[in-house]
């Protein structure tokens, strides 16, 4: 059912600049946005979109209510894509199964499922698991042996939580992400019994996931050798990265695809990892620490200190290298050509 802009913009602490009275059917871009359609703006490499746009009301900061349409209503708000995501949820809603367990779960008569969950078909719960209330186990997810599973969480198919690893309420794991698997941990042995061998090291440990985090597709989580992994309240993860045994990660931190955190480093609070971002063992990045996409960081960083490249150094510096590195072959003739002259003015002073 259509919303109003004025009750639209009172749900998401927005001020109406327009007719209120109008419905809207939902959210869309700027470039594709119809007549009964919300859509946002926040960077001004889409100034053209906005400026062509068709949508009945657009989200946006103070200070770009000037580059509007005429006759567009205009949604204002401090924060334009935090206001867009409340109106996002508003038009969207999430897969939701019915409560209770499917007849093709399997579930071990020692867990503990609370009567609000629900457990779909092939979905797994082991012994004296516990999942709570209002939590989602989509077809083919996994819980495996003494696992908790707070309230209200999400578990996609093909999700795995493995024995003993704590879930907190309203995690989100997308699917085949996996919590809980083995660290990687050898030792060589020179003297193994057919010979030198890698010999595994149990991973004894276990996974604990704080409230409000979400970890993407086919990430991995690797269960600490000895004591816990530990990820942080209203962390983020994106698909595909990996966070190796004994790491500690920071209350709402962002690490982003592909990136990949070695054993037993820990980071602060708020720090970003960008894509393919990958960092060595035992470090400890700081507070508000952010690294740019595809770097390298091998040394512990300080409270909001931001570093990009491999390996990583200040950013600034970064850039200097990066705006100088296309004049390096130029500069490398250069200093050929003024060497050569040098030798033949000292050859003409010794003569």
């Amino acid at each position: 059912m259509p919303v109003t802009l004025a009750d639209l913009a009172a749900r998401i602490g927005a001020q109406l600049r327009g007719d209120g009275s109008a419905g809207v059917l939902g959210v869309a871009p700027l470039e594709t946005a119809g007549l009964q359609d919300v859509a946002f703006y926040v960077n001004p490499r889409y100034r053209k979109a906005l400026r062509a746009t068709r949508a009945l009301a657009v989200i946006v900061a103070e200070d770009d209510l000037a580059h509007l349409p005429e006759g567009t209503a205009a949604l204002v708000a401090a924060q334009p894509y935090v206001a867009f995501a409340k109106a996002s949820a508003l038009f969207h809603r999430e897969l939701s199964p019915p409560q209770g367990l499917h007849p093709g779960a399997q579930v071990d008569a020692t867990a503990q499922v609370h009567a609000t969950a629900s457990i779909g078909a092939g979905a797994v719960v082991g012994a004296r698991a516990i999942v709570g209330a209002q939590t989602i186990l989509h077809p083919g997810a996994v819980v495996l042996d003494d696992a908790r599973v707070g309230k209200a969480c999400v578990l996609w198919p093909g999700a795995v939580v493995r024995e003993r690893c704590v879930l907190g309420d309203r995690v989100i794991l997308q699917p085949n992400a996996v919590i809980g698997s083995d660290g990687f941990g050898f030792a060589f042995d020179l003297e193994g019994e057919s010979g030198p061998q890698h010999r595994k090291i149990p991973q004894a440990g276990i996974v604990r996931i704080e409230d409000d985090v979400e970890v993407g597709a086919c990430s991995c989580i690797d269960r600490a050798t000895m004591g816990e992994t530990l990820i942080g309240r209203g962390a983020k993860i994106d698909n595909l990265v990996q966070v190796a045994h004994n790491v500690r990660v920071g209350a709402l931190s962002l690490l982003v695809a592909q990136s990949g955190i070695s054993g037993s480093t820990e980071l602060g609070q708020g720090v970003i990892l960008a894509g393919q971002v990958g960092v060595i063992g035992h470090l400890k990045l700081g507070d508000g620490a952010r690294v740019g996409a595809q770097s390298g960081v091998s040394r512990d960083l300080a409270d909001g200190e931001t570093v990009s490249g491999s390996p990583a150094i200040p950013h600034r510096e970064w850039l200097k290298q990066s705006a100088a590195q296309p004049r390096l072959a130029d500069l490398l003739r250069e200093v050929r050509k003024l060497s050569q002259r040098v030798a033949e003015l000292e050859k003409e002073r010794r003569t």
